[in-house]
């Protein structure tokens, strides 16, 4: 049942990327249905808080007329972030699966869900689909790096022909 849920999360991720946005997926689902879907926005609504999760979270409450989903749970591509910690916290989720882990960070999810911060734990089940889950992000990354390097490329390759123009054009002067 995770990776069927997983599988959801990572499609979302794939629509993200098409976007030109970092591909992270998400769903929360209550009784084994999806009840709130999200991914990663934050550029195109130039919005820090558009995360998948957060998205995913919004749509759900919503849905239930309810800020509280303590049945729920949340499938996401990638481990969440401090913030999106917070909001499953805040949510009472009970459970979080995530597929890859975010190696900048990776100790805070734990940190952050056993923090005697609030009455709710959250379990948290970490690398689920995680080779799949990576493979998204990595190949972003990697196209988004080769994309810059082309453009960079091209900007140097501009400079270099006006750079040449001018100079044909000063040897064309007359001199004095």
């Amino acid at each position: 049942m995770e990776e069927k849920f997983m599988r959801e999360a990572i499609k979302l991720a794939e629509r993200a990327k098409k976007k030109g946005e970092v591909p992270i997926g998400a769903v929360v689902v209550l009784n084994g249905k999806i009840i709130g879907k999200g991914y990663n926005l934050r550029t195109r609504l130039q919005m820090a808080t558009a995360h998948a999760e957060m998205r995913a979270i919004d749509r759900a409450c919503k849905k239930e007329h309810s800020w509280r989903l303590p049945e729920a749970e949340l499938y996401v591509t990638l481990e969440p972030c401090p913030m999106c910690m917070g909001a499953i916290l805040n949510a009472r989720i009970r459970r979080v699966y995530f597929g890859a882990y975010e190696q900048k960070g990776r100790s805070l999810t734990d940190a952050l869900a056993n923090a005697n911060l609030l009455n709710h734990k959250v379990e948290v089940v970490g690398g689920v689909l995680e080779e799949a889950c990576s493979e998204v992000l990595t190949s972003f990354f990697t196209e988004m790096r080769a994309r810059e390097k082309a453009e960079k490329e091209r900007k140097k390759a501009k400079r270099a022909a006006a750079e040449a123009a001018k100079a044909r054009r000063a040897e064309r002067l007359p001199k004095k």
